[in-house]
């Protein structure tokens, strides 16, 4: 939570709006109540809704204060994630499937959740039943992250695409984007980062109507720079985000650390 004294800024690039919040812990908490205020009027007015969910070191606070808030209709709630390591096993302590077990549907009773199998034989298949059962419910609400090379879900700037005509696909994941896993410790070295993922792609993501995206920490500085400033294409496919009509971006103040001519008092 943000304490006595320290203010949280708020300010608007085009249709982005962003949070700066004093640390990650209060990110997470912020983030998560936006969660579990738009999971509760979904769930006032449906049977049942869906929720896409993202993984990694950017979602752990906000996972964790989103489990222990109170209300939320997670027995209407269809999951789903963003995307998972090709021929990883969920044994293995960076599978997607597995964090999200440990973080989020061991901790609440979901209606249903849908994982992504990176390790079948047929993954074309996995990809088209995946991007059926996303059409399906429809999701409304999607929980993300950004990479430090700008990516949304595994989307990197060279396989992303904002006219993807798939929904679901297999994607080669590049140096930076696997660099990116060594450092935050989910791997020992770049050699044992798988090379390929299946994702959600970018088009689907931004048919979702609400947005939620969580970015801690200093080694996203930069990238939230660009993602602000550049103009949007997919070299930094992040700066897609600025087109969407309901996103709301969450920062500590170390995510937002080159973004002094931004971050007004709110």
């Amino acid at each position: 939570m943000t304490s006595v004294g320290e203010r949280v800024r708020y300010f608007r690039v085009e249709n982005l709006s962003v949070e700066v919040h004093p640390d990650g812990k209060s990110l997470g908490a912020a983030a998560a109540l936006a969660a579990a205020e738009a999971m509760k009027h979904l769930g006032a007015g449906q049977e049942s809704f869906g929720v896409i969910f993202a993984t990694g070191v950017s979602q752990q606070d906000t996972l964790e204060a989103l489990t222990r808030i109170e209300g939320i209709p997670w027995n209407r709630v269809r999951g789903f994630h963003l995307d998972e390591y090709v021929g990883l096993p969920i044994e293995h302590a960076a599978s997607f499937r597995r964090y999200l077990r440990e973080n989020l549907t061991q901790k609440v009773d979901m209606r249903a959740f849908h994982e992504v199998d990176g390790t079948a034989a047929d993954l074309d298949q996995v990809c088209r039943l995946y991007a059926e059962k996303l059409a399906a419910a429809n999701p409304e609400l999607c929980l993300l992250g950004i990479g430090e090379n700008g990516h949304l879900a595994f989307m990197d700037p060279a396989v992303a695409d904002f006219e993807d005509p798939m929904d679901v696909k297999v994607v080669k994941l590049d140096a930076a984007c696997r660099t990116q896993q060594v450092a935050e410790g989910w791997f020992n070295n770049i050699e044992a980062v798988p090379e390929r993922a299946i994702s959600v792609t970018i088009p689907a993501i931004l048919r979702v109507a609400k947005l939620i995206v969580s970015v801690p920490g200093s080694r996203k500085a930069a990238i939230m720079r660009r993602t602000l400033e550049e103009a949007i294409s997919t070299l930094c496919p992040a700066t897609i985000l600025r087109t969407h009509p309901d996103v709301t971006v969450y920062l500590d103040q170390e995510s937002a650390a080159e973004l002094d001519g931004f971050a007004l008092p709110g």
